[in-house]
């Protein structure tokens, strides 16, 4: 990460909060989408039609992430509800890692993770470049990372290797690809199932299964 991205970082109007963790009932569901944000069959999108209460993180410029900016939008729109609950794909999950070390975390009932893009993999964009390295430090909330054995963007390996840092449940989703439209997932009944789940309850089942293979293994 350059020396100009870290000031950037440090510039910004992040809090510090870390209250107790609010409760999932009747939080509001704050959509986080990764690099090119979430195009109209992404299950992201749907959900939001589905539910017109759902928010979404606007981001200035979807192809050209820095972190610093993406960070700051998603400070303001956290702030913006009393209670949220996260639901981020792919770069999104490393942009809530990211925010999670010194953003408004107080009112983050809980966070959903899918498809958490390796931003150090070999071969990764130069636009992830700002996103790396990855940071490893526990999530101040509850947290769940759902991973596909066979995501190009990151190792089942990695993916797990998040999670434990992040002190998240691990959701092993099966072979599926990286969780999004062109791998099949439009609507992606059991995620949103999941989220259902978390939403009412504020946690999934200790051993969550669906149709589709998600497996939950206690981290």
């Amino acid at each position: 990460m350059s020396s100009k991205t870290v000031d950037h970082l440090a510039m910004a109007p992040w809090g510090a909060g870390r209250a107790a963790r609010p409760s999932s009932a009747g939080a509001t569901v704050l959509v986080v989408p990764g690099l090119n944000g979430s195009g109209p069959t992404h299950w992201q999108t749907i959900w939001q039609i589905r539910h017109p209460e759902f928010r979404r993180v606007e981001q200035a410029s979807w192809d050209r992430p820095r972190l610093g900016d993406w960070a700051s939008a998603l400070e303001r729109a956290v702030r913006r509800h009393r209670r949220v609950i996260l639901v981020a794909h792919s770069l999104g999950c490393a942009l809530v890692a990211h925010w999670a070390r010194r953003g408004s975390t107080a009112g983050v009932s809980s966070a959903l993770l899918v498809a958490p893009a390796d931003v150090e993999r070999p071969g990764a964009p130069s636009a992830l470049r700002s996103f790396a390295p990855m940071p490893l430090q526990p999530l101040p909330f509850p947290s769940w990372v759902v991973a596909s054995r066979d995501d190009p963007h990151a190792t089942l390996a990695r993916a797990r290797a998040f999670a434990d840092a992040w002190g998240a449940r691990f959701l092993d989703a099966g072979p599926c690809g990286h969780i999004n439209a062109e791998s099949g997932h439009g609507e992606w009944a059991d995620g949103e199932a999941l989220l259902e789940e978390i939403r009412r309850s504020g946690r999934a089942s200790p051993a969550w299964r669906v149709a589709g293979g998600l497996e939950g293994e206690r981290t």
